[in-house]
């Protein structure tokens, strides 16, 4: 079982973060890596620890609101019909979102087929270049800023990035680095490009409208999470590799 976290706070704080009584958590199922099913059609992952942790602080009972894409989660957290959600940190879901630190640090990467003649990260934005993400994922979000010269092409989850590239025989696949290496083994002939494009940060955020000391101690929590050992513990027990335990971060206050 997860090791229960603990901090002082006041008490008030429960009802300001979830003003119904019940902590809604938005999960995201679009990155494997921090949260999938078990045979049972249950969620489980590292976001739901944390939601679970965060639920038992509060002394609050937790509802998982589960979403098959980045984008939806954001929207309900952005919209107030969640609490709390799970989000790579962008400065476009900054608008309507309040990030705490990262506590996991994942590699975003290319894919590409084997006859490719793209060699290095570097090479993929050029004229003529197809990229395919999932749409409003992190990548989606950062390589629209990035990419001056390739096309973008959104997959409509992240776990359909595969697909699409196959089908409609584009030139690159973006997304989480484990992720295109567990999906691409459906296909023969294709490989990764060595590397990352890009490094995310994924935090735990609540919408932006909550008052900073409701913000302050999603922070402290985070960072708690991580000095004790609660997030490489939840990482080793739910078999994750190939993302890191975020360093500290001096919480806003």
């Amino acid at each position: 079982m997860p090791r229960p976290i603990t901090l002082p706070f006041e008490p008030h704080l429960s009802q300001v973060i979830a003003p119904g009584g019940t902590l809604r958590a938005a999960i995201n199922l679009g990155n494997p890596i921090l949260a999938s099913r078990d045979a049972q059609g249950e969620p489980l992952g590292i976001s739901i620890d944390l939601a679970r942790a965060f639920g038992s602080l509060l002394g609050l009972p937790v509802e998982l609101q589960v979403f098959d894409s980045a984008n939806a989660s954001v929207e309900a957290v952005t919209q107030q019909r969640a609490d709390i959600g799970f989000f790579a940190i962008d400065p476009v879901r900054g608008a309507g979102i309040a990030f705490t630190g990262p506590y996991v640090l994942i590699e975003g990467a290319y894919l590409v087929r084997e006859d490719s003649p793209l060699r290095d990260n570097a090479e993929v934005d050029r004229p003529g270049h197809r990229v395919v993400v999932g749409k409003g994922s992190a990548y989606d979000l950062f390589l629209t800023r990035e990419l001056k010269h390739a096309q973008i092409v959104r997959s409509a989850l992240s776990r359909t990035v595969i697909d699409d590239f196959v089908a409609q025989n584009l030139e690159v696949a973006a997304g989480v680095k484990q992720q295109l290496v567990m999906e691409s083994k459906r296909f023969e002939r294709l490989r990764m490009l060595p590397g990352h494009f890009m490094l995310i940060q994924q935090a735990m955020g609540m919408p932006k409208l909550r008052p900073e000391p409701a913000v302050a101690l999603l922070r402290r929590f985070v960072e708690e999470a991580k000095a004790s050992g609660f997030v490489a513990d939840a990482l080793a027990r739910h078999h994750i590799e190939g993302a890191a335990v975020a360093p500290p971060t001096t919480p806003t206050t």
